[in-house]
């Protein structure tokens, strides 16, 4: 994937007395009194901010923060609480400038905050005119926010078709190099690991993935649809009944290409889906009407585990299991051990499997951990984002 880096831009004196333009993801939960209670994205914007500041630039950064409704400024909207933690992170006031589209005064050395960017009108609709005035308050627009990246916004793209030079900052630069790694030229055997609960939600990424991967391993209610296509019995366990033939054409395209996607053979059931339901490991024709299908048993996270540890790539998002409930939990534990010690470049993301990297301390040990939600899922689906479309465009 060809794209500016706005490291070498820094490392090549390309920057020093430039004004700036940082597209950052600061969008931080906050609550009922607009604290923020998790700062993990404010942290992970520091390396372009600082990056610039090294560099000799007028720094500009901006972000959007919630759903605020364009051209109506309403006070949670406001970016004044980022600011301040940015202050502190960065150890330098970092003022916050609002109404910022017809000018920003900020010199070589500085850094400001320029308020919420989805308050501007046309933001959401990439307008033209909106983008250009953008684009004119900086030399070097740099785009570092992974999580905005599948949407064509004026923040996102717009302004990148205009500014003097488009770059990646280096948070979305490492998400590029890693998705490249691992879609585009991977060391095979690629597996992916799919889990969640709908087919529905996920169906257009195993259509797309049974055209790539050496094994499609399913989790989640999205097993039991497939173990549903394999003509096994699954109780009364969370299913798509009505995505069964799209199951089968997935499993069938996999056949095709002497690839496969491992259906479990034992189980881990209840009759409830509660903290405390009993569990009970179950062979799956041993399956009853009554019993919810809960995570993989202990043979099937064996035999997915094996498959992992002679991976050449593994590509992973979702739990196997409701591993939020322990007695639930093995089977998304097996399979997070078995990538951390796999050998194989690792890449994982979707919220739910941070949260299972995060409970059994694998961070270390995982290749890449993207930061988006919404855009690592589309890359899997094989679409092109546009950040990446048009950054390649501007590096032509």
């Amino acid at each position: 994937m060809q794209f500016i880096r706005f490291s070498d831009l820094c490392a090549n004196g390309q920057a020093k007395g430039k004004k700036v333009f940082i597209r950052a993801d600061l969008n931080v939960p906050q609550d009922e009194n607009g604290a923020i209670t998790e700062d993990t994205r404010i942290r992970a914007s520091l390396p372009a901010i600082q990056m610039a500041l090294d560099a000799g630039a007028a720094v500009m950064v901006t972000s959007h923060l919630g759903r605020p409704t364009e051209g109506e400024f309403d006070p949670e909207d406001s970016l004044a609480p980022v600011a301040q933690r940015l202050s502190e992170l960065l150890g330098r006031e970092v003022p916050l400038v609002s109404g910022w589209v017809e000018g920003v005064e900020v010199q070589p050395g500085e850094v400001v905050l320029l308020e919420n960017c989805r308050l501007n009108v046309g933001e959401k609709k990439n307008s033209a005119e909106l983008a250009k005035k953008m684009a004119a308050l900086c030399d070097i627009f740099v785009h570092d926010a992974f999580g905005t990246a599948h949407r064509a916004e004026g923040t996102t793209y717009g302004i990148a078709q205009y500014a003097p030079t488009a770059s990646a900052g280096p948070l979305l630069a490492a998400e590029m190099d890693a998705i490249s790694k691992a879609l585009a030229s991977p060391k095979r055997p690629l597996i992916a690991i799919v889990a969640g609960s709908k087919v529905s939600t996920k169906l257009t990424i195993l259509q797309s993935l049974a055209e790539k991967v050496d094994g499609l391993i399913v989790g989640g209610g999205i097993a039991n649809t497939f173990m549903l296509a394999e003509g096994l019995h699954i109780g009364k366990s969370l299913a798509e009944g009505a995505l069964v033939d799209e199951a089968k054409q997935v499993i069938e395209k996999m056949k095709a290409r002497g690839a496969a996607v491992p259906i479990p053979v034992d189980v881990v059931t209840a009759k409830a889906f509660a903290a405390d339901a009993k569990a009970e490991v179950k062979d799956v024709k041993d399956v009853q009407e009554d019993d919810m299908i809960l995570d993989i048993g202990p043979k099937t996270a064996q035999m997915l585990a094996e498959q992992l540890k002679a991976a050449g790539t593994i590509v992973w998002n979702g739990p196997v299991g409701v591993f939020e409930f322990d007695q639930f939990a093995q089977g998304t534990q097996t399979i997070a051990r078995a990538i951390a010690d796999s050998p194989a470049f690792s890449i994982a993301g979707g919220g739910d499997t941070l949260a299972a990297i995060a409970k059994y301390g694998i961070e270390k040990d995982v290749g890449y951990i993207s930061t988006g939600g919404g855009a690592f899922l589309e890359v899997l689906e094989g679409k092109t984002l546009p950040a990446f479309e048009i950054l390649a465009k501007r590096a032509g």
